[in-house]
This record gives structure tokens, C-alpha cells and sequence, in this order.
């Protein structure tokens, strides 16, 4: 099993034939989920990148939709391109753009009844298919150590990627 060093970082040296294992079981879990999800979207008649568009418009926060800068960060997209799958999505009437309300140079994404129908039809097998990879996800966690709580004043601990 993986320590933490005195800063709360694991490093490569003290990762485990077990902390690899899991790595690899949660990252082959992840990569058929997207590729699962990828086919469902195509056999609902979206692209795999409409259907991500749709979850980020239905899943935004708050009442008013997501503005176009929200969705480029939601699906990690340059602002270019997330108008240019906006538009895309717009012209199969699955979303609708509309001025906010308060600002006039914003610009408010949502979905129309078509992509409310899509995004229903596809969301229930997701969180079902999500629900499969919990386990991964909490044995991996569970097997790692917590890092070390920094004393009041003093900086976190660099955090290091899976």
C-alpha cells in the first residue's frame, strides 16, 4: 500500500503492485464507460460531444442556463468550439440560445423539448452504468492514504494526480 511522505504526497517509488491495479481497474472502467456512452449516444442519434452538451445545459447550477464560457469549461473546449458544437446542436433543435436577462453581452444556453427527450432517454442507463464504477472508485480511495493535514498557517500539500 502507497504512504504519504512528510507533505502528504505519494510518489512513484512508494505506489504498490495494488495501488496499480486499482489504477488500471478504475481507468479501464472509465475508458469502457465512454466508450459505452459513446455508442448509446449515436444510437439515440446524437454525437457523443451533443450528448456531453446536453448533460453540462441540464446539470448547470442555478436557474438561469449556463452561459457559452460555462460550457467550454464544463466540457474542458475552446469558447470557438463550444459555439461551434452550440451551433451544431442548435440546428438539430436540441438547444436554443437566448440574451440574459440582466447582462445583454451574455449569452444563455438551453435545452428545447428535443433535447430534453434525448438527454431523458440516455441519463437513466447512465447513472446506472455510474453506479457499476462506485466500487472501483471507493476501493482505490479507500486504499490510499489521507494526506497529512497541514498545522493552522501552513500551505497545503501539493496535490499529485492519479
Amino acid at each position: 500500500m502507497a504512504t504519504a511522505n512528510h507533505r502528504g504526497v505519494t510518489t512513484m517509488a512508494e505506489l504498490s503492485q495494488t495501488d496499480y491495479e486499482n489504477l488500471l481497474a478504475f481507468r479501464t472502467s472509465l475508458r469502457r464507460f465512454q466508450r459505452w456512452s459513446q455508442d448509446q449516444a449515436r444510437q439515440a442519434g446524437l454525437t457523443p460531444a451533443q450528448h456531453q452538451l446536453l448533460v453540462a445545459v441540464k446539470g448547470h447550477p442555478g436557474r438561469s442556463g449556463p452561459t457559452i464560457s460555462d460550457l467550454a469549461s464544463y466540457l474542458m473546449l475552446r469558447h470557438h468550439s463550444t459555439v461551434e458544437l452550440i451551433d451544431r446542436a442548435e440546428d438539430a433543435d436540441l438547444v436554443s440560445r437566448t440574451r440574459d436577462d440582466h447582462d445583454g453581452r451574455l449569452t444563455r444556453v438551453s435545452l428545447t423539448s428535443r433535447g430534453e427527450a434525448r438527454l431523458h432517454q440516455l441519463a437513466p442507463a447512465h447513472l446506472d452504468e455510474l453506479r457499476q464504477l462506485a466500487p472501483i472508485l471507493a476501493r482505490l480511495v479507500a486504499e490510499r492514504p489521507a494526506p497529512e493535514t497541514p498545522a493552522p498557517g501552513q500551505p497545503s500539500p501539493e496535490r499529485q494526480p492519479l
